[in-house]
């Protein structure tokens, strides 16, 4: 038998779209449903300004998307997107509103372990593109497009504002089932992905996949199936409990 239908909320990487899940929508088993959101200042919504500082951007996505978060939901956010996930999650807890089914955070450190020099000095041009090429996952047409390129900067730049002004508040931890992907190969350090733990107040699990910060686009299949996984566990968990007497 299929789980109930859950809604899979899910938030792009700094410089990105949200369109970049797209292609999960003809991959995830019906009973997932793919709802990409979409920041300020980019795909659908690129003639909107960027929002470039964390709580006032979390704050508007969960008005934004307060409809689809009413029901059974679950976040997934990667590098960026998983810190905008979690601070959604936390959002919603403040506002005593419907918490996740689970929290999906991929190449991301934990907030307890993020670098505060992370993007010191990363406001001109030749260092967003030096990150971009050292991280990888950018196709070399954008590299090779001036129109394209000055989008990506112009995006990339406004997001890593948008992290440097996060503040680790240091809450209790949330009571979510919450699940951290890592990719081996990347330059986050494990134990700065192990260290969400600590931020998980339920279920925690940590998933390594082969490949660099983008192992979310090399390694697909797996990733998608450690999503399936563990939604269909967490809402087995949730329905076991509500049949309980």
């Amino acid at each position: 038998m299929c789980p109930p239908f859950v809604d899979l909320l899910v938030l792009p990487c700094a410089g990105a779209s949200a369109t970049m899940y797209l292609r999960w929508r003809r991959l995830l088993p019906p009973w997932v449903r793919l709802v990409p959101v979409e920041l300020p200042g980019r795909g659908a919504r690129l003639g909107e300004p960027f929002v470039e500082d964390f709580e006032r951007l979390v704050a508007q996505l969960c008005d934004e998307q307060a409809g689809a978060m009413e029901g059974g939901y679950a976040l997934l956010g990667h590098s960026m997107g998983a810190l905008l996930a979690y601070g959604i999650a936390q959002r919603q807890r403040a506002l005593s509103r419907p918490l996740p089914r689970a929290l999906f955070v991929s190449a991301s450190p934990a907030p307890s372990r993020r670098d505060p020099q992370r993007f010191a000095g990363k406001d001109n041009d030749a260092a967003l593109i030096a990150d971009l090429r050292r991280q990888g996952g950018t196709p070399e047409e954008v590299f090779g497009c001036a129109e394209l390129l000055r989008l990506t900067l112009d995006t990339l730049g406004a997001d890593y504002r948008v992290c440097a002004s996060f503040r680790d508040t240091a809450p209790a931890p949330l009571p979510v089932a919450l699940h951290a992907f890592g990719g081996r190969q990347d330059e986050i350090a494990a134990e700065r992905v192990e260290a969400w733990r600590h931020a998980a107040g339920g279920i925690f699990s940590l998933d390594w996949f082969d490949g660099g910060h983008f192992f979310i686009r090399e390694r697909e299949q797996e990733v998608l199936a450690a999503v399936v996984r563990e939604l269909a566990r967490s809402l087995s968990v949730r329905h076991g409990a509500a049949a309980t007497p």
